[in-house]
């Protein structure tokens, strides 16, 4: 069940997934709201939804044209929709007060994005900052109307598939726990009346929302786990509302602004405006595009992701935004990325395609634990399917580029022989470094005349036989979703202890 529901993520960004997650909220809002579940009309819901979103694209569009900024209209449609699900509707159609407050709630969440950016990356969250600024100078307040018992059980299950998409798991956890133990201790002294302050936080109040929606946007996170922990922990001890300083009372916009704040302290973020410079055909299907560098301005590890935005018009499901790992090393004057396109691409694949030198996209978001150990004396095992073969292209770049000495042996699988990519890379680290590359091909009907690999698919005897000492390694997998899950069972079927595999995963893989 588990892998149904993870291919089924896997055909969806998460950008997209939040998106119609929240529609559907707003949608089942509408349904309670007409029988009288929630306190509003469908009608009123209705209005409170389609002003937010065109004040806020309106705004947006403003903004990035004052800027000279691109735009990402996803973005804005996830902001008014999460604008609608804190803030009341209006009462009537004349409700004056209603529509001051989401005009400048939804300005200055646009707003933030430009104006309260360090190196072209907005650093709090938009929605938050909006009814944050609000409730501080005209006196409106969300409501979190979300928080309610009637939609806990929507949000609930949105709010599990949301997490499992980005596994993020551990971290929401650490919110979770801090902000529940800290309200029971601080209101709290029976048993009993923990229970029922348990039980009023997870399906009575904004938390669930709060936490899988807002709090676990990956642009405002911290990119290591232990700090996206220690952030997750940091903004759960502040989320009680009877925490205060000087006269202000805590809200769960204002712990969350200040959670980005530490967490921008934590994990200083950057946006790049990369131009094209070269496109070449690297395997079957598969390309390599080539950037102008931007490395001067960040700092990364080989084998970590960044978030690319390309703008294109009439966007399919998948939106303008992917993540791809970071093909180059960090020594490399360029960036480079590695694609394999398959058939049917999606709106953002064709128009990477379509790219011409001079063309700009966005690179950001900066992350990603897949790394080598700091131990150059560990003994590694790269096991890469297809262009899951992009990280430890820049990772055996690296280690030619410092002439760096690793135990390694990697295990690459492929269709056929047509499909192997960076392939003088390959030579180079056998050549110089001595890293052998075990070559898998697992079309037996079209091995090429004198083939010296195997064929096949990689399983737990090829392994044993391949890489003998197996026990000793810690085994990296990068690849297409269904091969690394084939992977990590062989590996499991061998008996390797789960700390000693390594998977590349970054959220909205699609």
């Amino acid at each position: 069940m588990i892998r149904l529901i993870d291919n089924l993520l896997n055909k969806i960004t998460m950008y997209r997934l939040v998106l119609y997650f929240l529609i559907i909220l707003v949608a089942v809002a509408g349904i309670l709201g007409s029988i009288g579940f929630l306190p509003f009309s469908p009608l009123m819901l209705l209005l409170s939804v389609t002003l937010l979103t065109v004040v806020c694209y309106v705004i947006n569009k403003l903004f990035s044209l004052a800027f000279n900024a691109p735009t990402n209209v996803e973005s804005v449609y996830i902001t008014a929709l999460i604008l609608t699900l804190i803030i009341t509707p209006p009462s009537s159609l004349s409700d004056i007060s209603y529509l001051i407050f989401i005009f400048w709630a939804a300005t200055w969440a646009m707003a933030s994005k430009y104006i309260l950016a360090i190196g072209k990356k907005h650093i709090f969250n938009p929605a938050a900052f909006g009814v944050a600024l609000t409730a501080l100078t005209i006196n409106q307040s969300a409501s979190w109307w979300i928080g309610t018992a009637s939609m806990a059980p929507f949000v609930i299950v949105g709010g599990l598939l949301v997490v499992r998409k980005i596994r993020r798991f551990d971290f929401i956890l650490s919110f979770l726990t801090v902000a529940l133990i800290g309200t029971i201790l601080l209101h709290v002294n029976s048993l009993p009346g923990a229970y029922i302050i348990l039980r009023r936080m997870l399906l009575s109040s904004p938390l669930l929302f709060f936490a899988t929606i807002m709090l676990s946007e990956p642009l405002t996170t911290p990119p290591k786990r232990y700090a996206r922990m220690g952030y997750g922990a940091l903004v759960g001890a502040i989320f009680d509302p009877s925490i205060h300083l000087a006269g202000l009372y805590s809200t769960p916009e204002l712990a969350l602004l200040l959670g980005n704040i530490i967490s921008y302290i934590l994990s200083p973020k950057k946006k790049l405006m990369l131009r094209l410079i070269a496109k070449e055909q690297i395997a079957k299907d598969t390309y390599q595009f080539s950037f102008t560098s931007g490395k001067d301005e960040m700092e990364f590890h080989p084998g970590q992701y960044l978030e690319w935005t390309l703008p294109h018009k009439h966007s399919d499901s998948r939106g303008n935004r992917r993540y791809f790992t970071i093909a180059s090393s960090p020594v490399e004057e360029n960036f480079r990325i590695g694609v394999k396109f398959y058939p049917e691409p999606s709106s953002f694949k064709k128009t990477l395609l379509g790219m011409k030198p001079n063309d700009m996209l966005v690179a950001s978001g900066l992350a990603g634990e897949f790394i080598m150990p700091h131990n150059k004396d560990v003994k590694l095992c790269f096991m890469a399917g297809g262009i899951g073969i992009t990280p430890f292209e820049s990772m055996l770049n690296y280690m030619l580029e410092r002439k760096q000495h690793r135990d390694v042996i990697m295990l690459y699988s492929n269709k056929t022989s047509a499909d192997i990519a960076y392939l003088e890379t390959i030579k180079r680290a056998q050549n110089e470094l001595g890293i052998r590359t075990v070559h898998v091909l697992s079309d037996t009907n079209s091995l090429p005349t004198g083939w010296q690999g195997e064929s096949g698919f990689i399983t737990a005897e090829m392994i044993k036989r391949k890489v003998p000492d197996w026990n000793e390694r810690i085994f990296f997998i990068s690849g297409p979703h269904g091969m690394v899950n084939a992977f990590k069972d062989a590996l499991k079927e061998m008996g390797v202890h789960r700390s000693h595999i390594k998977i590349d995963f970054f959220p909205g893989f699609a």
